[in-house]
């Protein structure tokens, strides 16, 4: 079915990064997923293609694109099965932190390079003793002349290896110590003495992500890194989360549709019982439930990133479809492999990746759990 959310502009888009992720991305990702990181010159390649922060305004070097170029990008990489280079973290989670908040000194001297690759945006919230709860948030940093001396861990960090530019959620104020006060944003230059990251985690899926611990010892990170008000991290961190949560179901949606795709491919050429495996009714019945979840999805989906563009506010409506369309993706993808038998277990057929690297989309970003509490108390509960 066309979809009357893309014009012709965003159309001629999807076929420049189509034609870079079946040139330049697959043919190099199984060697990526081995090493569990994209190459450094990747980015500058995608850099150079247009591929990084296409929102970001003309005069940083950015294309003043609207967000659909940015879904453009998530979906050609979950579709084709190659989500590991987590542009839309970069692009579309991270960036916008410095688009919002950053002040025209900070943005001359970070976006330019966050367009062309130089500069590898990650985001640094969680912590190993109490992950995602910023409230008891426990990374500290206290105001010595012109630094903030900081002290505490991350972990989970996605581009957590690659990233030269990572910002960190600290505690500033020691008077709240279990509050969402006093939280700010600092961007860490991993250059700066005290930052070291830790190990490149081992993951069940998104093996060509780099996901790592960080460390800060008394790191000095100066006062003019400080990203927007001190003070005022816990509402930054807020307000960023509908876009968040769009882009993860998002992706979620592009790779069931990439997992249906091979999955039907697939069934019309197996020959079982003396037939194609796609003329059997199971298989039949199987692929039309599946497809219709899918197109449900995705229409959904269209819908909330018009209205989201439109500057709604869509806490209720993004919380669905990060949980509804996230859990519809794993089961598709579970579906579609039991469709391959034993070759759906083998590495070498897509379709396991498909079902390996969509385990993780119910986790992050906020768990489902968390977000059917989110909906329950947008409908008054």
């Amino acid at each position: 079915m066309k979809r009357r959310i893309f014009n012709e502009g965003h159309e001629i888009f999807r076929s420049t990064m189509s034609k870079f992720v079946q040139t330049r991305i697959i043919p190099q990702y199984e060697e990526w997923e081995a090493r569990h990181c994209v190459p450094r010159e990747m980015w500058l390649e995608a850099g150079r293609e247009g591929l990084l922060c296409p929102t970001a305004e003309e005069k940083y070097g950015g294309l003043n694109a609207d967000f659909i170029y940015s879904m453009i990008i998530m979906e050609e990489l979950s579709s084709q099965g190659v989500p590991g280079f987590f542009l839309p973290l970069h692009n579309d989670i991270v960036f916008p932190y410095l688009q919002k908040y950053a002040n025209e000194e900070q943005k001359g001297r970070w976006i330019p390079g966050c367009i062309t690759g130089e500069n590898i945006l990650a985001v640094a919230m969680t912590e190993p003793d109490v992950g995602s709860d910023l409230v008891h948030l426990q990374t500290k940093a206290f105001r010595d002349g012109d630094h903030y001396v900081v002290n505490g861990s991350k972990t989970f960090i996605s581009n957590g290896q690659l990233a030269n530019l990572v910002v960190v959620a600290v505690r500033t104020d020691p008077d709240n110590p279990s509050s969402h006060k006093g939280i700010s944003l600092l961007v860490v230059e991993t250059e700066t003495p005290g930052f070291s990251r830790g190990r490149n985690l081992e993951k069940i899926g998104l093996q060509a992500q780099d996901t790592s611990e960080m460390f800060f010892e008394d790191c000095r990170v100066p006062v003019k890194n400080l990203l927007g008000r001190e003070g005022e991290g816990f509402k930054y961190l807020m307000e960023s989360l509908q876009q968040e949560r769009l882009v993860l179901a998002i992706g979620a949606a592009a790779a069931a549709v990439g997992a249906l795709r091979v999955t039907l491919d697939y069934v019309k050429e197996r020959k079982l019982f003396g037939t194609t495996l796609g003329k059997l009714q199971n298989t039949r019945f199987t692929l039309a439930e599946v497809a219709t979840q899918v197109q449900l999805g995705q229409t959904f989906l269209d819908e909330l990133v018009l209205r989201h563009m439109a500057g709604e506010r869509l806490v209720k409506e993004v919380s669905m479809a990060k949980y509804w369309v996230s859990e519809m993706q794993f089961e598709v993808a579970h579906r579609c492999l039991q469709l391959f038998g034993g070759y759906g277990y083998m590495k070498e057929y897509l379709i396991s990746r498909f079902f390996v690297d969509g385990r993780v989309q119910s986790i992050y970003g906020g768990a489902n759990e968390v977000m059917k509490e989110l909906i329950a108390r947008e409908l008054g509960l």
